[in-house]
């Protein structure tokens, strides 16, 4: 069994998975303190955050260079998404990031999107 590096990206062992629960990655919480959709696009600022945040902060910090979603923060990451977004609202508080909701925030149910979206899925089957 090996585990992987400390520079390796979250600290996984090829066997077992990840080593730190996800609810240890967040200390516990389960809201973030900032609404955030899935869609939701967060951005860095390039303000430096005060005070100490775990590696799991500075990892989705960094893939924030561009305006990215939620979602592919939460894949990038290999964390349940509530995880994510108590990571990226912690990141939000301290002014490290930006946010603005999905561009469908006045039509979440377009089904032109959703056919899109499953198209794609069925692609990557």
């Amino acid at each position: 069994m090996s585990v992987a590096a400390a520079g390796d990206g979250p600290w996984l062992d090829d066997a077992a998975g990840r080593l730190v629960r996800p609810f240890q990655v967040s200390n516990g919480r389960t809201r973030p303190s900032v609404a955030l959709d899935l869609m939701s696009q967060v951005m860095a600022t390039g303000a430096t955050p005060l005070g100490y945040l775990g590696p799991e902060h500075a990892q989705a910090l960094d893939l924030c260079r561009a305006p990215v979603s939620v979602a592919e923060i939460a894949a990038h990451l290999k964390l349940p998404a509530a995880v994510t977004k108590v990571l990226l609202s912690d990141l939000v508080d301290t002014g490290a990031l930006t946010t603005k909701p999905p561009a469908y925030s006045h039509q979440p149910t377009d089904r032109a999107l959703l056919e899109a979206v499953l198209d794609g899925l069925r692609r990557q089957l």
